[in-house]
């Protein structure tokens, strides 16, 4: 789009849960699809996106290495996690540069491990569908850097991960699933980041690179997620009018979670993950987007669930 409106606000560092590891396999993916369109110029109104998640974790590994089921005896042998995420974010902008944002995440999720009790081996699943814990992020955008031909826009966020998502889901014999699994942590959590985004008309093209810090201020009935730091860097290129290439480097590095109902030996990691995509713009303020994330590296603490891929399709719109 040579002239788009269509604009997904610079939210940015912060308005996409990213992708956390726990030894059950509860996780987001990190694609961000903030920067999907051709600028990421802010105007005054307000803008949705909808995107869809599928990540299905049914790799056991330890460090670096994938191992099978079961291999490193465990009270629980952890099998797979489906995570099916639908998540909406509503944005405004102001003429002043200051903008906020809304975001809901809905969890569908199933999980499958083997309780190892007195000899025996039973296993539990759970299956549930719930809102998780929502995101509310100001931002403020920084005047232009640049010429206006090849103009560059930075930015800071900040704000919280409020605990509306439930920590008591159980299953149907009446089994409370874990902390880390739980549709929400119970805690609120400060958000802050920074972005920088710049076009290349002369390429057709725009990059952005952009870095968040999530940490919880509190614990919640002894549970208190680790803190995790992620940092993003992306391309695009107009291959026409309508349609765009994408492609991201997301990076990822979550601490242990602590407290009484944590499994910190099973928590914590560092990933890097390879996301590329396609957008395509169905009119002048509405486009659509996909994306298939693919890691480049997977480094977990004691024994955890990850994924092979991931996948993200979603809608955005400006109005």
């Amino acid at each position: 789009m040579k002239n788009p409106k269509l604009l997904l606000l610079a939210v940015a560092a912060g308005a996409i849960p990213s992708l956390s590891f726990a030894s059950c396999g509860a996780a987001f993916c990190t694609v961000n699809s903030n920067w999907t369109s051709e600028s990421a110029m802010v105007e005054s109104g307000s803008s949705f996106d909808l995107r869809y998640e599928f990540i299905k974790q049914d790799q056991p590994r330890t460090g670096t290495d994938n191992i099978a089921v079961g291999q490193i005896p465990h009270h629980h042998d952890e099998v797979s996690t489906y995570n099916r995420n639908l998540v909406a974010t509503y944005s405004r902008s102001f003429a002043s540069g200051w903008g906020v944002s809304v975001i809901a995440p809905l969890v569908d999720r199933d999980h499958t491990h083997i309780h190892n009790h007195q000899g025996g081996k039973d296993l539990e699943q759970w299956n549930f569908t719930e809102l998780g814990d929502m995101r509310v992020i100001g931002r403020y955008q920084l005047p232009l850097i640049g010429d206006p031909i090849n103009a560059a826009t930075a930015g800071l966020t900040f704000g919280l991960k409020l605990p509306t998502g439930r920590t008591d889901v159980a299953n149907a014999d009446g089994d409370v699933a874990e902390r880390s699994l739980q549709p929400g942590s119970g805690t609120t959590d400060l958000i802050a980041g920074a972005y920088y985004h710049q076009k290349l008309p002369h390429l057709n093209s725009a990059w952005f690179a952009q870095a968040q810090y999530q940490h919880a201020l509190n614990e919640h009935d002894g549970f208190k997620p680790g803190a995790q730091f992620g940092a993003d860097v992306g391309y695009r290129y107009g291959v026409s009018d309508n349609l765009g290439a994408l492609v991201q480097l997301n990076a990822v590095v979550k601490q242990r979670d602590s407290g009484t109902q944590a499994e910190p030996a099973d928590s914590g990691s560092r990933a890097v993950f390879l996301s590329p995509g396609l957008s395509y713009a169905v009119a002048s303020n509405l486009q659509v987007y996909g994306f298939y994330q693919h890691p480049l590296y997977q480094d977990v603490n004691g024994v955890q669930l990850t994924a092979k891929r991931a996948f993200v399709l979603g809608l955005s719109g400006r109005f």
